[in-house]
């Protein structure tokens, strides 16, 4: 027995002194209304109404239980209210990766707040993003997939010094835009010259420096053959330790670093992007799945993470994470 179900009936019955109103007021048939009535006389072993009047009319058992019954109706009432207040209140934590610029990630925060969402942005790896969900301690997480399968590509490309910068000088952001974007770049054009810098009889090659992001086994292998098939020495790539020290040699001019182009252009890195899209990053967004019913994600969230790592994106996703956000130009310049 739904005892919540049957307690309104009865206490919509009383108010109404009649069962024909209470049943238009709860929204259920009269004959329904009647046999929760019925049913609940039989749980408490005695009846609610007296029905040999014309009237309805309330039994000394009924007035009894009625303070009752209402004190019991008025706490699930409470409860749901805490409960809907628990949900709006709780934070939902979103997983991305670790190379997300802080501007775009405090886009993501304010919109969760205008439509009534507190996000917790948490900037984890690949392989830990994918336990998040799997655990609900994440609510949403950009997940990475195989670039042609993916919903959301993201170019990858190679940062390198600025070409007109002094040593230790930062270029301006206006420099930066001026020099970001250049043709693609293909691995094989990459292969040492003869006797440009040879050192014990083997041409030297400037390393491909790999962020956290990019270390995962399917990423990881495809670069290697691809960089095999090129002719590139072995060795040619390697994991980068912490991104301060990537970044400094980067931009010394000691190594190249795989990344995105928002990530090269924040940092004041040249970049131009790989011309083998299979190297590009594929992002997957997906929710936790909580109760019975699809996990779904917002339309606003998935059009700014989108902007977030830089994928490519469609017309009405870049229109969506503009009404989004009024900053235009900012929102321009995060999708590249």
């Amino acid at each position: 027995m739904d005892l919540l179900a049957h307690l309104e009936a009865y206490v919509a019955a009383v108010d109404e002194a009649s069962f024909s109103r209470a049943a238009e007021r709860l929204g259920i048939a009269q004959p329904l209304l009647s046999r929760r009535i019925k049913t609940l006389e039989e749980h408490f072993d005695g009846r609610l109404f007296d029905r040999s009047r014309r009237q309805v009319a309330t039994t000394e058992l009924g007035v009894l239980l009625l303070p009752h019954a209402r004190d019991v109706l008025d706490r699930a009432q409470r409860l749901r209210r805490v409960a809907r207040s628990a949900r709006r209140s709780a934070v939902q934590a979103v997983g991305v990766p670790a190379d997300c610029g802080p501007d775009a990630l405090a886009r993501v925060i304010r919109a969760g707040a205008e439509h009534g969402i507190t996000c917790g942005v948490r900037e984890l790896p690949p392989e830990e993003r994918l336990a998040g969900l799997a655990d609900a301690s994440l609510a949403y997480a950009l997940v990475r997939v195989p670039p042609e399968h993916a919903a959301l590509r993201v170019p990858l490309g190679l940062a390198s010094a600025p070409s007109d910068a002094p040593d230790g000088a930062r270029p301006t952001p206006s420099a930066d835009r001026s020099r970001t974007r250049r043709r693609a770049v293909h691995l094989e054009d990459l292969r040492p010259r003869r006797g440009s810098g040879a050192r014990h009889g083997r041409p030297a090659a400037v390393p491909i420096l790999t962020l956290m992001e990019d270390q995962l086994p399917d990423a990881e292998g495809r670069l290697l053959r691809a960089v095999a098939r090129a002719g590139l020495p072995e060795g040619a790539v390697r994991p980068a330790g912490s991104v301060a020290t990537a970044l400094a040699e980067t931009l010394a001019g000691q190594v190249t670093l795989l990344c995105t182009e928002p990530f090269a252009r924040r940092h004041g890195a040249r970049w131009a992007p790989l011309g083998d899209a299979t190297l590009h990053r594929g992002y997957d967004l997906r929710a936790a799945h909580r109760g019975r019913g699809p996990a779904e994600v917002p339309h606003w969230l998935a059009a700014l993470l989108a902007a977030a790592v830089g994928a490519v994106t469609t017309e009405s996703t870049t229109a969506a994470a503009l009404s989004a956000d009024g900053d235009a130009p900012s929102r321009l310049a995060a999708h590249g």
